[in-house]
């Protein structure tokens, strides 16, 4: 990775900040350029650690701002494309799928063309990474797991998009030849994540002492990974990664909803010397949303065989971690929970 010069889209998220910092601290001899629109889950309160670092930009942006992509290509001619932004929240894509269509889609075939165009057919040293999701393999029974042969079967607007991208990147491998691997990841967790996923939202309530909501009777089941994990998964395929290939990055994690909420609710109970079991009467069940896939589950054999990757962070000790941090940031957390967020949090649990 000596002297490559590197797009990271959506660098300002949570998976993408994770993702830059790991770059910019451990390629110092790399040029990281973070692209990042800033819609309400970016923050470049994620990345003041390394702003300041000499291998690093940031620019924001629109990944479907052709003129722009065009621009930063000719200044910077970049060899990697590592590309993260996306929306990403489920509950959001059904209330307004529009944006997930422009975003996922669109903005991916927005930098598939520009790097085609910028690459000509010299692809020595080229590689466009895309990061996708579990959820596009749609929904497993109380068996199995999915592989990279998992036939695709999207049940949401947000599922659908990103399937949709796969397909893009690899209809773009086939027909032009542009280098591209893809990586299917389950569940992340850790700091810095926007609060409307289940941890987080499920942290800041409990420290609020308002109701935790729970979808249906909390049973459908997630494969959770620790952020800094993926980090060094996302780094490790785009080292090593064959063009071409798909891994699946999975935490080996697998709880249902309700049994995770609990487990929450017993360490803030220890870390805000809460009285055992008082913070689990927060529990609300709510209606439970519409199409909600009952099992995801990842088969990463893959990348542990022909890679060597395997998930490092207990599980326990991720979630401990997480906790902490957001119980130390309440700067940060008061900050992203104002306004926007807050109108749309009212709007999709208030009623159920």
């Amino acid at each position: 990775m000596k002297n490559r010069k590197i797009l990271i889209t959506g660098g300002a998220g949570f998976i993408g900040s994770h993702t830059v910092r790991h770059f910019v601290t451990n390629y110092p001899g790399c040029k990281i350029v973070n692209l990042d629109k800033l819609t309400y889950a970016g923050n470049l309160e994620n990345l003041t650690d390394i702003e300041g670092e000499n291998n690093y930009s940031f620019i924001k942006g629109d990944i479907n701002d052709k003129e722009l992509l065009d621009q930063l290509f000719k200044n910077f001619r970049f060899d990697v494309i590592i590309h993260l932004a996306a929306e990403s929240h489920v509950d959001r894509s059904i209330s307004g799928p529009d944006e997930f269509v422009k975003t996922n889609i669109l903005g991916t075939v927005s930098l598939l063309n520009t790097a085609l165009r910028f690459w000509g057919k010299n692809f020595e040293g080229k590689l466009f990474y895309h990061i996708s999701t579990d959820e596009v393999y749609g929904s497993l029974d109380n068996e199995g797991l999915f592989t990279e042969s998992t036939p695709y079967d999207p049940r949401s607007p947000y599922s659908a998009s990103k399937a949709s991208s796969d397909h893009l990147v690899r209809a773009y491998r086939h027909t032009y030849g542009l280098p591209v691997v893809i990586s299917n990841c389950s569940n992340n967790y850790g700091p810095n994540q926007f609060p409307e996923k289940l941890i987080p939202l499920a942290i800041n309530n409990i420290k609020n002492n308002i109701p935790v909501p729970v979808y249906g009777k909390g049973e459908n089941v997630r494969d959770w990974l620790f952020v800094t994990d993926h980090a060094s998964a996302i780094d490790l395929i785009c080292r090593e990664g064959k063009p071409g290939e798909t891994y699946n990055v999975g935490g080996g994690n697998e709880w249902r909803n309700i049994d995770l909420v609990k487990l929450l609710c017993r360490i803030m109970d220890k870390k805000l010397n809460r009285t055992p079991g008082e913070s689990e009467k927060l529990i609300s069940f709510v209606k439970d949303r519409a199409g909600h896939d009952l099992r995801y589950a990842i088969d990463f054999g893959k990348i542990k065989k022909e890679l060597g990757w395997e998930p490092s962070v207990d599980f326990r000790k991720g979630l401990e971690i997480t906790v902490d941090w957001y119980l130390n940031n309440n700067r940060w957390l008061d900050r992203v929970c104002s306004g926007e967020y807050r109108q749309y949090y009212n709007q999709q649990y208030s009623k159920r």
